[in-house]
């Protein structure tokens, strides 16, 4: 214990006497960990923000009723393998929808912690005076679908409770309501075409920038978009939430191979943003990575001019009994030392950075969004043990040269 007290009071020393080359060294290394702690605390925070938005927007898992392959026609079955050619059939045409979805139902909620809801997409033309707007209608369960989406939330008037007590009650975007010139209340023809044309009352209105709803897309009662569609007792689309968002993928392709339907978890619908997030942070980190090596020339300069001007001390001290091991650690104190009261520095410059940009605000749709910033201890862990292991290796480097000096070869010089 003495003799590192000792090594580390040289250390001290030969810092103190070269003040201005320390502090320059300090200060480096506290700007680079404070911008790096800052551009990290942005970028994941930012990854976080758009992650969560794609698992809350939209149900964990959609199924659908598109299969891998379509059933086999009844000519090619009735000649399985058969050398024979056949002309002129007619396709059989099949009823779109998922078959037998209260088993995949059932096979989705037996899931521990999931929830899954049925739904009905379908086409229908809104009509008021003399102005059309396509509609993509979803008809859903509103108990249920409140508890896979963050749908209820995004409403600016209106709760989805609403489609249960208002006869022909639907939910549209302010975007297509402007476009339509409607509003709470108002009534709309729609039409399809199976089911001819009947009226519905606008009971709830999206918010304005919740593109991941569509702004041309609607809500209304399960049974309410059979019936509008023209398709009774059908349903298209199963949504299923988990507890464990990430366990997604699994789910989704044990379900898919058992049924046969096609299981879309969020990381696929999403597969393209996700790539483009991880090249994004490679570049980010790649850059401020380069400004953390840069401070740590700081260190390895001032270490490397401790070592030059004090070579005759190096060889009294190795004539003394100081061993290679003992001069390495001297000059990787010195190193330490900068890199620690850097890392302090900069977090304290990082803290600043985050509450300053913590507290802007940005116009995003009409709406005030702040930065979304990643605050978390984490951040400060990785920005200092980067910041510590550059300042080590910065340190070694001249140390390691420091340790190889032959005492008798400086004397001799210097006599």
């Amino acid at each position: 214990m003495g003799r590192f007290v000792l090594l580390l009071d040289i250390a001290l020393k030969h810092l103190a006497m070269r003040r201005r080359q320390t502090a320059v060294a300090v200060a480096g290394v506290g700007i680079g960990v404070g911008f790096f702690l800052a551009v990290s605390a942005m970028l994941v925070g930012s990854e976080n923000d758009f992650v969560k938005t794609l698992i809350d927007a939209a149900p964990h898992i959609t199924i659908s009723d598109e299969i891998d392959r379509p059933t086999p026609q009844p000519a090619v079955q009735a000649y399985p393998g058969a050398a024979v050619e056949i002309h002129g059939y007619k396709p059989r045409t099949e009823a779109r929808g998922i078959k037998g979805w209260q088993a995949i139902l059932a096979a989705a909620d037996a899931v521990p912690g999931a929830i899954a809801s049925p739904s009905l997409t379908g086409a229908v033309t809104l009509r008021v005076g003399g102005r059309e707007q396509a509609l993509a209608v979803v008809g859903v369960d509103p108990a249920v679908y409140a508890r896979i989406s963050d749908l209820e939330s995004k409403l600016a008037f209106g709760k989805l409770r609403d489609l249960e007590t208002t006869q022909g009650g639907v939910i549209i975007s302010e975007e297509l309501a402007e476009k339509l010139g409607v509003g709470m209340g108002d009534i709309v023809g729609a039409t399809s075409a199976r089911a001819g044309t009947r009226t519905l009352r606008i009971v709830g209105l999206i918010g304005r920038g919740q593109g991941q709803f569509g702004t041309t897309s609607g809500f209304v009662l399960l049974r309410e978009a059979q019936s509008l569609t023209g398709q009774p007792f059908i349903i298209n689309n199963i949504g299923v939430r988990l507890t464990d968002p990430y366990a997604a993928e699994a789910v989704a392709d044990g379900l898919e191979a058992r049924f046969g339907y096609k299981a879309e978890s969020w990381q696929e619908r999403a597969a393209d943003f996700l790539a483009l997030l991880v090249t994004r942070n490679i570049i980010t980190y790649a850059v401020v990575s380069a400004i953390l090596l840069v401070a740590t020339f700081g260190i390895y300069s001032v270490v490397s001019n401790s070592v030059a001007d004090k070579r005759r001390d190096i060889a009294i001290m190795r004539s003394m009994g100081f061993s290679q091991g003992d001069l390495q650690g001297v000059f990787v104190m010195e190193g330490l030392i900068l890199a620690v009261i850097g890392i302090v520095a900069g977090w304290a410059l990082g803290f600043i950075m985050l509450e300053v940009l913590g507290s802007l605000s940005f116009d995003v749709g009409g709406r005030a969004r702040s930065l979304p910033i990643d605050r978390s201890l984490t951040q400060y862990f990785i920005a200092g043990g980067a910041s510590m292991l550059s300042a080590v290796i910065a340190a070694w480097l001249p140390a390691r040269k420091a340790a190889r000096v032959d005492p008798v070869d400086i004397l001799r010089g210097a006599a």
